[in-house]
């Protein structure tokens, strides 16, 4: 009986068991996907679009590269979009959705008890073991440490919010899943 490849629109990695594992691609989405922080006089190529009644330029070649980032990675949406990224984002970007997403503590983002990044708790209790990379414009000196605790290899890549996801970081991408394999 084949396999079923289509993952479950859930942020539970319970839902991965039994299927041959990829290494995940935790994809940010504002900074990645969604453009901001450009000069108004120097917007950069791209598509607005109205999602839940906020402008978003959507950039135009981040679908592209994650459609061949696909091929290696098992593509999880890792933003405080949670579960409305699937609403959106599949049928903008022509990506085969839903797709796995996280999900975050409320209010998370506003405790100072930790220096952890808000983010960190729901991609280390989805990922468990399984490699990793992790596409975010926001990442800190506390998911770097993270990053080199993990038993798992572990790639974080940084973009740039007025640029977003670009050739150079899915070549970065691409080459590390290459060499996982």
């Amino acid at each position: 009986m084949p396999v079923d490849e289509t993952p479950e629109p859930t942020g539970r990695p319970g839902d991965r068991l039994g299927r041959e594992q990829k290494p995940l691609l935790m994809v940010d989405i504002d900074g990645v996907i969604s453009l901001f922080g450009f000069p108004t006089h120097a917007r950069p190529e791209g598509s607005f679009h109205s999602i839940d009644g906020i402008p978003h330029l959507i950039s135009p070649t981040a679908a592209e590269h994650l459609l061949e980032l696909a091929c290696a990675f098992e593509l999880v949406w890792a933003s405080g979009w949670e579960d409305k990224a699937n609403d959106y984002l599949p049928h903008l970007l022509g990506l085969p959705g839903p797709l796995p997403f996280l999900s975050f503590e409320r209010g998370v983002g506003l405790r100072r008890s930790t220096d952890a990044h808000w983010k960190l708790a729901a991609i280390d209790a989805y990922a468990a073991e399984q490699p990793l990379a992790w596409i975010d414009d926001a990442l800190d000196r506390a998911c770097h440490e993270w990053s080199a605790a993990r038993a798992a290899p572990t790639l974080l890549v940084h973009t740039a919010p007025d640029r977003g996801l670009t050739q150079e970081e899915a070549e970065q991408l691409m080459k590390w899943a290459q060499a996982l394999a």
